[in-house]
């Protein structure tokens, strides 16, 4: 028997077990989940001198900083409407209906800014979002233990029933998202992601001006590549 093999594996395991600890969405402690950690593992950094994509408009100049801006926005006006297709037949009028009721079910009861600040939104629209579930008896209020000038909000026993009805073609729409990547590809999407999100969202948390907003970020980020 090769001990010494089976010492590795083990070590490996140690390895696997220690840098997923934090992450179990991405590398459940299963084995589709090791054989993943360990593709991805092995596929990291083969692509830091493959050469530069293609993008609309670079043989004119164009940056890479404006191909991803626009390449977002076009993500996201995709993913809205496999969305707008997911709710057509149920009682949701957008899809941030169901992704704030998605929210309140996955974390528990929480304020309405703690919530409107979880979906990145400015509180103006966050409130007419919640108004709206709340007169369609989807959510429910209640005083907080804590402050009794504070109102919780949670999710209701009916908006559990409506949201758990459109689920599979939730799921389906957000399946379709994802459209033709590999595992691989989907995780290292998730840590780019990621990466962008955790910049942003201390941002946007401060409530900066718009007229201010650019120019404190340019002033307090010096942007170099990484």
């Amino acid at each position: 028997m090769n001990y010494t093999l089976i010492k590795d594996c083990i070590n490996l395991l140690q390895d696997f077990e220690t840098e997923t600890r934090t992450c179990p969405d991405l590398y459940p402690g299963t084995i589709q989940g090791f054989k993943a950690w360990i593709s991805d593992k092995e596929n990291t950094g083969k692509e830091e001198h493959s050469e530069e994509p293609y993008w609309e408009g670079k043989e004119n100049g164009r940056t890479p900083e404006s191909a991803i801006s626009t390449l977002l926005v076009h993500l996201n006006r995709y993913a809205k409407t496999y969305s707008k297709s997911a709710i057509s037949d149920s009682e949701f009028s957008t899809q941030e209906d169901f992704i704030y009721l998605i929210n309140l079910k996955a974390f528990g009861e929480m304020t309405k800014m703690v919530l409107i600040k979880k979906n990145i939104q400015d509180k103006p629209v966050g409130m007419l979002i919640i108004a709206r579930l709340l007169r369609q008896g989807l959510i429910e209020q209640m005083d907080s233990d804590e402050d009794k000038r504070s109102k919780l909000i949670q999710i209701s026993e009916r908006g559990l029933m409506v949201l758990e009805k459109q689920m599979n073609k939730i799921r389906q729409a957000t399946t379709i998202v994802s459209g033709n990547l590999s595992h691989s590809e989907k995780m290292e999407l998730i840590r780019i992601l990621n990466k962008l999100d955790q910049f942003h969202y201390p941002i946007f948390s401060r409530n900066i001006p718009s007229e201010q907003l650019i120019n404190t970020v340019n002033d307090e980020y010096p942007f170099k590549d990484q």
